[in-house]
């Protein structure tokens, strides 16, 4: 097989000189130059956070302040890097939420291992784990970036519960015909 040798255009007098190239570097720098500045004072000033933005996994509370995670354990089998760790827990008889099956006695997502897809979120049947618009997690030692149960909590906050799974039902012998 012949290989045939490729015939380039010869270049003008102006690309031979560069000057095209060096007036379009030029008008980059001068727009930048012009331009309004883009830059934030990072703590004080944030950027705005898009719509559907996937932060921080944390847990919450419903509105009465009592905890929403069951001990499920399905957010830990279904995350992919295998950041989060539920240690369950049982629930005593008398406690007055002693009807619920059982409560994480430890819950830890390392935020370190975290990718940030949302899988979390979606799998969790009691709506107990959301991801906050927190996007500065930051720490000195590995630990740090452990979040426990206690600080995924005070992270998380309180929303609110469309179950109702914590309030005991009304049974009809009890109280009549009253139902919830």
């Amino acid at each position: 097989m012949a290989v045939i040798p490729l015939q380039r255009k010869p270049l003008t007098f102006a690309e031979r000189t560069y000057v095209p190239q060096i007036v379009a570097g030029l008008t980059t720098t001068w727009k930048h130059l012009v331009r309004k500045k883009e830059t934030l004072e990072y703590p004080e000033q944030r950027p705005a956070i898009p719509a559907g933005y996937r932060g921080v996994p944390t847990l919450v509370k419903d509105p009465h302040g009592r905890e929403k995670c069951v001990s499920c354990q399905l957010c830990e089998f279904v995350c992919p890097p295998k950041a989060i760790r539920i240690t369950p827990g049982e629930i005593a008889p008398g406690a007055p939420t002693g009807h619920v099956e059982k409560a994480p006695k430890e819950f830890e997502i390392d935020m370190l291992r975290c990718i940030y897809c949302g899988m979390c979120q979606e799998v969790c049947p009691e709506e107990a784990i959301f991801l906050q618009n927190q996007f500065s997690m930051t720490g000195y030692t590995r630990e740090e970036m452990v979040n426990n149960k206690a600080r995924l909590y005070e992270l998380g906050g309180t929303l609110p519960d469309q179950h109702f799974k914590w309030d005991k039902k009304k049974h009809a012998e009890d109280h009549g015909n009253d139902r919830h």
